[in-house]
């Protein structure tokens, strides 16, 4: 039984599909590259988490380096 409760919010709505498509290549790079159309409740709970977890690592990064370059001005 499939609860659909998914209480993320996006804060920007316009980075939603940016957001998505790096889901996508995320995935795609960890060789499951039929991400999209794989049922998310058939995959193990790491399958899931290293797309999650790698996601989270690039944000990161970005903000990192984001916040660097502001600095330096």
């Amino acid at each position: 039984m499939a609860n659909n409760n998914n209480n993320n919010k996006t804060v920007v709505p316009g980075a939603k599909a940016a957001l998505n498509q790096m889901k996508l290549e995320i995935a795609n790079e960890l060789g499951m590259s039929n991400y999209q159309q794989v049922d998310k409740g058939n995959l193990t709970a790491r399958e899931n988490g290293y797309v999650g977890g790698y996601m989270t690592k690039k944000l990161v990064e970005l903000a990192e380096q984001q916040m660097a370059g502001k600095q330096q001005q």
